[in-house]
């Protein structure tokens, strides 16, 4: 099991038996022992790389929810207390930079054993196929064959910089919106571009249209940051600036939020392991009171 979630985190056969101190042969007849012995195939493998198989990943969930009962099996045995190992963490760029990041150094200190692996990207990630333990997603959760604690709200206004405001003017209403360069969200975030408002009573949305398009959150933020257009904008970004004097909020009274929020992922083991316990619980007491709302 060990070298078979090696190959898998390491992504090759080579690259699994530097990481477990062994030799390329041994990792190559080791699993084709272990798929022997199962009556299935594991992995397809081909020259340029390694991919599971379906049975592959039910087994990689297997393995891993073994391996870290047996992980705490010996931390407990070792007079060890606090939780310990590798843990892959995916976020979206803007949240991961803007929020995550100030949490990690009080994390790391607290919990001195475990060791943080964090990628940042609005990319939807595999938990399985790009091997994370735990990703924190924003908006509408996809995959209901996951296990997710909430966080908080998540709520996005629009706004403005004062420098493009000052060229421009506010828009009055949301129909105004057609006339003032509103900035794009590009791929798997094109939903983003659907602005919802509530118009006498009723939701209504605008299609934002403008001549600039990204697949991340940062750099829209910053381009808005710049006054180079109007941006329906995460308050953990747009909140801080609003008190700043570096954006404007617009179009307030029309407001229709989605009823979305900010989540933590990881797969449904019957046993947690303790690292993935603590970080999602010391997540969670950290959004409890999101940092952004406070003066």
């Amino acid at each position: 099991m060990q070298v078979f979630r090696a190959v898998v985190e390491h992504e090759g056969f080579t690259a699994a038996s530097y990481a477990l101190e062994s030799s390329q042969p041994f990792v190559s007849r080791t699993i084709a022992q272990l798929e022997r012995r199962l009556g299935a195939k594991l992995i397809h493998r081909t020259t340029r790389r390694h991919r599971l198989t379906t049975e592959g990943e039910r087994y990689l969930a297997t393995c891993r929810e073994i391996l870290a009962a047996l992980d705490d099996a010996e931390a407990t045995f070792a007079g060890q207390t606090m939780p310990a190992g590798d843990l892959r963490v995916s976020a979206p760029l803007a949240f991961g930079t803007d929020q995550l990041l100030p949490l990690l150094p009080t994390f790391l200190a607290t919990y001195a054993g475990v060791k943080v692996h964090l990628s940042l990207s609005d990319a939807i990630v595999s938990l399985i196929d790009d091997n994370f333990d735990i990703a924190v997603r924003m908006g509408r959760l996809r995959d209901s064959q996951l296990k997710a604690r909430k966080l908080c709200d998540l709520r996005r206004v629009i706004v403005a910089a004062p420098s493009y405001l000052k060229h421009h003017g506010k828009p009055p209403a949301p129909e105004a919106l057609k006339n003032h360069n509103c900035l794009e969200w590009h791929g798997a975030q094109e939903h983003l571009n659907r602005w919802p408002f509530c118009i006498e009573g009723e939701r209504r949305e605008h299609v934002a249209t403008g001549n600039f398009r990204s697949s991340n959150g940062l750099s829209l933020a910053e381009m808005c940051f710049r006054g180079v257009g109007v941006m329906r904008m995460a308050e953990h970004l747009a909140l801080p600036a609003i008190r700043r004097g570096q954006l404007v909020q617009l179009l307030k009274e029309f407001e229709e939020h989605d009823g979305t929020a900010i989540h933590a992922v990881y797969l449904p083991e019957r046993r947690l392991s303790a690292r993935v316990r603590v970080f999602v619980d010391y997540l969670a007491d950290a959004f409890r009171g999101p940092p952004w709302k406070m003066d």
